[in-house]
């Protein structure tokens, strides 16, 4: 019987040996005594040599406890990171911290820098880097300020809205001053609206949907024809088309108003906005002549008349009877009055009878007068403009109460300003009436709809 031994090593690899019986009995009755110990000594290594390759074999065998070496040789992971990557910069971007500031009455940009600890240094480079980051000193009451800073607290972006549809941004870099202007999509709507006075013009323009800012709007196209302080009647009727603007899909403001009609005490004014190829735009009747004249018929808007012109009146105070020769404005005490024309101031004083006045001299022979100011905005001899502010309303002097007396001269006679008649503007020129009527029509024919749609509904 074959004696067989194989020993299984860890690499698989397997090495066998094979002994017959026979061929040792043999070889041992050939061998001297000597020689047979000494043969038997051999064999008795190579069989303690198979068993200890056997040994070491089934040692290399041995199931090991993994997970137990696993848990003796890892290190314990606390429950809470011992530090945060992201924090330390090694992975993702460096924290920042975001501010919104909105700004307060009386606060100055330089003290919004110092409560956030960023340097006046920072603030004037950035105010003097170009003509966008200049936009940034403009900042008013109630406006947003965004700040992005570090964890140093060093500046690293600023963003503000400079306007309704741009947005402002300053990147601080290493200290690189850089900036860019986002454009936001703006969308124009046209809407029309239509009313008729009862009461007031602000009551008529709320019941058609007008903002008082639209309404003020109005007014003030018409104002070289109409005293929208004395003359309005309940009847008159208006009609206006007019921009609505959006922004993002939500309404923002109100724009411009494209086309108007005004019907006062029967009489019928029109305007449309046209804007000329320099890019400047006005409003124009329908026969090209420009809405704006020489001289607004009302140096207020929207105030109380309390005595027009009268040549034979009782004077409130003297009560003896002296020509009143211009009209009184009631208004409350600090109410802006604008100069009714362009020229030159030749008086701007004070005495008992007018209180603080100012007169002004027009071209064409024409003197206005305006009397019993609380304060003065303008000193003699001082070239104005038309609606530029001259004073505001008061009682200084011989007064009863608050008001502007105002006075209109044509050669050195009194003439009401109400109804006296002014220079007309001049037309637009021939080569550009074309195109004037080609856009003006279609407007005013719609205001003509709208005024149609009125009067049925009435």
């Amino acid at each position: 019987m074959p004696i067989k031994a194989q020993a299984i090593r860890k690499n698989s690899q397997t090495k066998k040996l094979s002994i017959q019986y026979p061929q040792i009995k043999n070889f041992l009755t050939s061998l001297t005594t000597p020689k047979k110990v000494l043969a038997v000594l051999a064999v008795l290594f190579v069989l303690y040599a198979i068993t200890d390759i056997i040994s070491v074999d089934a040692d290399a065998h041995t199931n090991i406890d993994f997970d137990s070496v696993r848990q003796s040789q890892m290190v314990p992971i606390p429950p809470t990171p011992l530090m945060s990557f992201a924090e330390s910069g090694l992975i993702g971007s460096e924290q920042f911290i975001n501010k919104v500031v909105t700004v307060k009455k009386g606060q100055t940009l330089s003290g919004i820098f110092t409560d956030l600890g960023l340097s006046q240094g920072l603030l004037l480079k950035i105010a003097h880097f170009n003509e966008d980051s200049k936009k940034l000193v403009k900042v008013m009451p109630g406006n947003d300020i965004s700040f992005t800073m570090n964890q140093a607290g060093d500046l690293v972006q600023l963003r503000y809205q400079s306007s309704p549809f741009e947005e402002l941004v300053i990147h601080n870099d290493m200290d690189q001053i850089s900036t860019e202007l986002i454009q936001h999509d703006q969308q124009i709507r046209l809407v029309s609206a239509e009313g008729t006075i009862q009461n007031s013009l602000f009551g008529a323009g709320k019941a058609a949907g007008l903002t008082d800012n639209m309404v003020m709007q109005l007014a003030n196209i018409f104002s070289w024809d109409i005293d929208f302080v004395l003359e309005i009647r309940s009847g008159d009727a208006f009609s206006v088309i007019y921009e609505k603007i959006y922004k993002d899909g939500e309404y923002l403001t109100d724009g411009k108003i494209l086309a108007a009609s005004f019907t006062n005490q029967g009489t019928k004014f029109e305007a449309v906005y046209y804007e000329h190829e320099d890019g400047e735009g006005s409003y124009y009747a329908a026969d090209g002549r420009a809405m704006k004249k020489a001289f607004l018929r009302a140096p207020l808007n929207f105030s109380y008349i309390s005595s027009n012109f009268n040549p034979k009146r009782l004077h409130p105070v003297t009560k003896r009877v002296k020509a009143h020769r211009g009209i009184d404005y009631s208004a409350p005490v600090g109410t802006p009055v604008y100069a009714a024309g362009n020229g030159r101031v030749t008086r701007s004083g004070y005495n008992k009878y007018n209180g603080n006045y100012v007169f002004i001299q027009h071209p064409n022979g024409i003197i206005t007068k305006y009397l019993h100011f609380s304060k003065r905005a303008v000193k003699k001899g001082q070239k104005v403009k038309q609606g530029q502010t001259i004073g505001y309303v008061g009682a200084t002097g011989m007064v009863t109460g608050a008001h502007l007396h105002y006075e209109f001269i044509y050669n050195g006679v009194h003439r009401n300003p109400r109804t006296v008649s002014l220079p007309k503007s001049k037309p637009l020129p021939d080569t550009v009436m074309p195109e004037f009527l080609t856009y003006s029509t279609p407007l005013l024919s719609r205001l003509s709809d709208l005024k149609e749609q009125l009067v049925a509904m009435n």
